[in-house]
């Protein structure tokens, strides 16, 4: 790697040092985030309440210096709410355009499974073209923008689930779960004294986000290694464990991903354990298991880890 990719490789290594020393015991959602952000996605973090995921965006925008909004997804929350709407303005006697919280750099979209897919896809135009179109005039969000938005378990009472059309945004689907029980014990030390809330003095840009990503888009793929990742996205297409497969946007996304990791690692090209290590969280919000297959018990992950077995890696 040249010189400039070193530095924000280390940049990295500082910003998710940054970020594990507030949200303890998450190291594996902390980088799958990263990545996202390194690849110019957005995130669905699935996990029950109080785990940190409010606290991980707070802590990520104040480690890149950008600015954090969060809009708590209800059953009443309205499209306008999220994008802006027009409004009246007495003194000016003329209409005029308010702004929602959408114009962000980091946008928290918690419980977003919450509301109605109405209210939900006011996200679908700023997450595809980081735009939001208010009384037919187009206005771009902040650079850079990213969506992070969190969801109950879809069992959970009251809960929407989302547009599948809405779910192909996201560029990975995050799974956070519970604490190992020493990592418990350290939170439950650390937080007993002191809030979990980021001040805005904490507010420190370790990375530049549009530097790094555009090192990540120059990182090296091996046409050997895209046809792999194109592979394993096709193999959940011919299965019968599965009703609807990925479709192209998933290749797209999983070779992105790979250059993400292969950069936070430190390293100029694309391997095929980079491609492997991001089918998870690319695929698994991507796919639809099929009806008897969820009656024997078989989870996504577990049926993405099958095929993923049967597709050979290049050897070189």
């Amino acid at each position: 790697m040249n010189d400039t990719s070193h530095t924000t490789s280390t940049a990295l290594n500082a910003l998710r040092t940054h970020i594990n020393g507030r949200l303890i015991g998450q190291s594996q959602v902390v980088d799958q985030v990263l990545i996202a952000m390194l690849a110019g996605g957005h995130v669905l973090i699935e996990g029950v309440p109080g785990l940190g995921k409010t606290l991980l965006v707070q802590t990520l925008a104040a480690g890149i210096g950008g600015q954090f909004k969060r809009i708590q997804f209800t059953p009443d929350l309205m499209p306008g709410d999220v994008t802006g709407h027009v409004m009246f303005d007495m003194s000016q006697s003329k209409f005029v355009l308010k702004q929602g919280p959408i114009f962000t750099n980091l946008l928290l979209a918690d419980e977003i499974n919450r509301a109605p897919a109405k209210t939900q896809a006011a996200l679908l135009e700023v997450m595809q073209e980081h735009q939001v179109t208010l009384d037919g005039k187009s206005m771009e969000v902040g650079k850079p923008f990213m969506v992070l938005a969190t969801q109950n378990p879809i069992e959970q009472e009251g809960t929407y689930a989302l547009p599948e059309a809405e779910l192909d945004r996201f560029i990975v689907k995050v799974n956070i779960d519970y604490p190992e029980a020493d990592d418990e014990v350290l939170i439950a030390t650390r937080y007993a004294l002191q809030s979990f809330a980021v001040e805005p003095n904490d507010s420190q840009q370790l990375l530049d986000v549009e530097a790094a990503q555009q090192h990540c888009a120059a990182i090296e793929v091996d046409d050997k290694v895209s046809e792999y990742a194109v592979k394993l996205v096709r193999s959940t297409r011919g299965t019968t464990l599965l009703r609807h497969g990925a479709g192209p946007r998933a290749s797209i996304a999983l070779l992105r991903c790979a250059r993400a990791l292969a950069l936070i690692n430190g390293v100029g090209f694309v391997t095929p354990d980079d491609v492997k290590a991001m089918v998870l969280p690319v695929m698994r919000h991507r796919v639809i298991l099929a009806p008897e297959v969820e009656i024997d018990g078989l989870g996504v992950d577990e049926v993405l880890r099958n095929l993923l077995e049967k597709v050979d890696a290049p050897r070189s």
